[in-house]
């Protein structure tokens, strides 16, 4: 009797190999980038005490309420898969003392989870690209970051995203402005969903939102928070958008984005697509000054965004379509017993000489015929071939797979050399 398969939990995908060209250009291109800003990677745990996520994210927001995955370990402590990495990223700031007349630009990459129900651009096991800034009170570094996020967007391809952009002002402004949407709210009690209801107890800014389209008439109707703004508050945020038209960045001012989590306070923004459906933010982020000491450290101004990996890359698959896989630069065919003994020797002898040159070996056998067709299939520009008489006379074949050309024998001491200078001339 057959098995039953084992499938992934649901929400939990694998990327697979044919899928990589696309990741690995991403995160290449990232990690580039952030260190030409001067921004230094930082490595987090995937795992935090639970608490932590309560105390940044929010008692009251969905993330905490339903979605993180909690656990309690054998020592009867509580757990979290990380589902964010700001939170994270703060708590090594404040335990490992880097905030202290300090100022700190460092970026991350890696899983977030959340019990979410599994949609396109949205899954339980994602990857987000994450950067932060500690430090800088002014909307320079506001600026910065989203300037850093619109140049990683470009670069990678992008087209056809909007810049949202919004102000939350301080947490003085903001309660003044909690007080009116809790009293408007309340008056359209009777039309409000589960969800809203529970958010007008604990966080009535996220009823703004919400998604449901029976809501929205309402949530139009709603007081603005750009009219509760504090002084502090505007001048952050028109120092901002004046750094923004000064380097001819576009943005639409949109006083109904407040994003998800507690924490944020004054600039919050988002990138978005109307090209995937219902998961249009590519990638969001803000300012939240007061995180650091609510963890527990010395008041220090922040500012952060995250990017989603898996929606970003879907986005270029529906722009740009599929991205190709990687081909190796030489496929190496090798048949003969006399030919096998010295193949990979070969090979690793030329990978000490042309580092970066990708070279994939023939292994498993197979007739000249078979691998050659293995050659072509593996879109390499060149086969080298080593048979027992090539290797009775110390030179490989080579033989172009993608321009008519004669095929060449080359003795093994030059292999390195006339390989080079042919790749260099592609």
């Amino acid at each position: 009797m057959t098995q039953q398969q084992i499938q992934p939990p649901r929400g939990m995908n694998d990327i697979l190999p044919t899928d990589m060209a696309a990741w690995q250009r991403l995160e290449s291109l990232a990690r580039e980038l952030f260190a030409s800003y001067a921004y230094q990677e930082i490595r987090v745990p995937i795992v935090e005490h639970t608490g932590l996520f309560k105390r940044s994210i929010g008692e009251f927001t969905d993330i905490v309420q339903k979605e993180m995955f909690t656990f309690e370990d054998p020592g009867g402590d509580s757990l979290t898969l990380r589902p964010e990495a700001t939170a994270g990223i703060v708590r090594a700031m404040i335990s490992n003392g880097l905030l202290h007349n300090q100022r700190q630009r460092v970026w991350c990459a890696g899983p977030m989870f959340r019990h979410e129900k599994p949609q396109r651009g949205r899954f339980r096991q994602f990857h987000q690209l994450d950067v932060e800034a500690f430090g800088y009170a002014g909307p320079d570094i506001d600026a910065e970051l989203i300037l850093l996020s619109s140049r990683l967007l470009t670069r990678a391809g992008v087209q056809r995203l909007e810049l949202n952009l919004n102000s939350l002002g301080t947490p003085q402004s903001r309660r003044a402005y909690r007080e009116q949407l809790v009293e408007y709210f309340s008056a359209h009690k009777a039309k409000l969903d589960a969800d809203s209801l529970r958010r007008l107890e604990g966080n009535p800014l996220r009823i703004l939102d919400s998604k449901n389209p029976d809501l929205q008439d309402i949530i139009a109707a709603a007081p603005v928070l750009t009219e509760y703004l504090d002084e502090e508050s505007r001048q952050h945020f028109s120092g901002l958008c004046r750094h923004l038209d000064a380097v001819g960045v576009k943005y639409v001012l949109n006083p109904r984005l407040v994003r998800g989590l507690d924490y944020y306070s004054h600039t919050v923004f988002e990138w978005v697509t109307t090209e995937l459906g219902s998961q249009g933010a590519v990638c969001s982020g803000g300012r939240y000054d007061g995180l650091v000491a609510q963890l527990g450290g010395e008041a220090t101004p922040a500012m952060g965004w995250a990017l989603g990996q898996e929606r970003l890359v879907e986005l270029l698959r529906v722009q740009q379509g599929e991205t190709p896989a990687v081909a190796p630069d030489i496929y190496f065919v090798i048949a003969g017993a006399r030919a096998e003994a010295h193949g990979i020797g070969i090979a690793e002898r030329l990978r000490d000489a042309l580092p970066g040159v990708r070279i994939e070996v023939n292994c498993g056998g197979g007739s000249f015929k078979s691998q050659l067709k293995r050659a072509d299939k593996s879109g390499a520009a060149w086969a080298l071939i080593l048979g027992d008489g090539e290797t009775d006379r110390q030179v490989a074949g080579l033989k172009s797979l993608r321009v008519e050309a004669p095929q060449a024998d080359v003795a093994w001491d030059r292999l390195a050399d006339e390989l080079g200078a042919r790749l260099a001339r592609r």
